[in-house]
């Protein structure tokens, strides 16, 4: 009896070692420690940026706090949101190690960032663009061949640029204010982002008079939510708050706030985008 028991001991001890660890889900990590870890951007206006009272705010914050506040209906515990500043370069390695739960900034949601983090359905619809200085004489990509053109490093800014004239010197900076102030002192002659974020650089420059956003889009950029990979429930959640958004109509009136005619940023949505918005949520 007792070699038999010393068997199954071992045998148990041996099983309970090779068996797998659960891994937290996301929605259980908020629930034990109340807190909603988002990475997010400082400088991407009127997404998310930090005003001049040292405050985050912006259309994507906006959105943050509707996740926040829906997260503190479903777990009937107040739930505190932890901002973190961040960029394509320090997000997605993050996110990987859930070290964030969710990012809503400016991302674009790309074929090959997917092989690496999930993400919710779209939230902002804009496409790569060139910003000049007026009367640069550059008037489409074709232009820049051979020049000096700023990106911001790992941004899709970078990579539609170079797959669109492989000929430009493309010069990388840290962030978009350092790219737009390269292109005010002239050591660059153009530089490539977002038109949304462009319009937003532009609002808050000295002189925004100075510079012309170049019509043609180099390719088209959605945004959409970053989550971690394999936690489909905490998607769900992220996509189904953003569906309530759309349904009640709390997402075309943040959108007007941060972007219509009196926004902060005026940056009409198309009928096409507002369309393609409605039919992005599913049936209850």
């Amino acid at each position: 009896m007792k070699r038999c028991a010393a068997v199954w001991l071992a045998g148990l001890l041996l099983f309970g070692a090779a068996a797998p660890v659960l891994a937290e889900t996301v929605l259980e990590k908020i629930s034990r420690t109340g807190v909603l870890t988002a990475g997010t951007r400082a400088t991407s206006i009127p997404l998310a940026f930090i005003n001049e009272k040292n405050e985050w705010i912006g259309f994507s914050i906006d959105l943050l706090e509707a996740i926040r506040a829906r997260l503190e209906r479903k777990l009937a515990k107040r739930i505190r949101l932890e901002k973190k500043e961040g960029t394509p370069t320090t997000n997605i390695p993050l996110m990987a190690k859930r070290t964030i739960d969710v990012e809503y900034g400016s991302m674009t949601y790309t074929r090959a960032r997917d092989e690496t983090v999930d993400f919710s359905i779209n939230f902002f619809f804009t496409g790569t663009q060139l910003v000049v200085k007026k009367g640069s004489g550059i008037k489409g990509v074709a232009d820049v061949a051979g020049k000096l053109v700023g990106a911001a490093k790992a941004s899709t800014g970078e990579k539609n640029l170079r797959a669109s004239q492989p000929k430009a010197d493309v010069v990388l900076f840290p962030d978009h204010s350092a790219g737009l102030l390269a292109l005010e002192q002239g050591r660059i002659v153009a530089y490539v982002s977002d038109g949304i974020l462009l319009a937003g650089l532009i609002a808050k420059a000295k002189n925004p008079k100075d510079y012309e956003v170049l019509r043609d889009f180099l390719a088209k950029d959605p945004y959409a939510c970053m989550v971690p990979e394999n936690d489909s429930k905490w998607r769900d959640f992220v996509n189904h708050t953003f569906m309530e958004l759309i349904d009640n109509g709390k997402c075309f009136e943040l959108y007007e706030k941060w972007f219509g005619e009196r926004g902060v940023v005026p940056y009409p949505m198309s009928e096409k985008v507002r369309n393609y918005m409605i039919m992005q949520s599913m049936p209850e």
